[in-house]
């Protein structure tokens, strides 16, 4: 068994695809930015500090898995959009270029806390307003980093990606299975 250290629909479908099973208990934790920390090193301190919360908290010895992902460009990290303003803002510095997104994935166990990042390529095609706006209203873009699900409508503004669809989705599979495998946490179960 893992516990699962998110309450994101997306990271237990990615977990259920590699045939791990898992309970959720979402961490709680501050995920302010630390001045100038860079996008790669803000994601794996929130993914380890998510695993790390909840297996201290337990008085089992389950594995738990912490997860964080953000988007950047121009070097800002793009988070959730809180509304449609901060949204338009976003897809219009998306809009026609390529960013990154930054994927970590951390296992809390007795031994200790690992961690594995992921950096993806992503390229958008031009997005007019009118599909922005559209977007916006289709509720999708409101709880993910840089206000798009690649695994969703959003798929359409996506022109290429150099890295990993998984990972932009919020959970790395290939880091994720290598963390869990050195581990002795089974992945590929039957019946997930």
């Amino acid at each position: 068994m893992l516990i699962l250290a998110s309450a994101s629909p997306r990271r237990r479908e990615l977990l259920q695809q590699i045939g791990v099973p898992h309970v959720v208990q979402a961490a709680d934790i501050d995920e302010t930015a630390r001045p100038h920390e860079a996008p790669g090193d803000y994601v794996q301190r929130l993914a380890c500090s998510k695993a790390a919360h909840i297996f201290g908290a337990r008085r089992d010895s389950i594995p738990v898995l912490g997860a964080d992902t953000t988007v950047a460009i121009d070097g800002l990290a793009l988070g959730k959009p809180a509304d449609e303003r901060e949204h338009r803002t976003m897809f219009e510095r998306l809009s026609a270029r390529e960013h990154t997104v930054y994927s970590a994935v951390a296992l809390a166990t007795s031994a200790g806390v690992a961690v594995r990042l992921s950096v993806t390529r992503v390229v958008f095609r031009a997005v007019t307003e009118g599909e922005r706006s559209t977007y916006w209203a289709s509720g999708e873009p409101r709880d993910k980093a840089g206000g798009y699900a690649i695994q969703g409508l959003g798929a359409i503004f996506i022109e290429s990606i150099a890295g990993s669809y998984s990972g932009v989705m919020g959970l790395p599979l290939a880091e994720t299975a290598a963390l869990l495998v050195a581990a002795g946490v089974p992945i590929w179960q039957a019946g997930v």
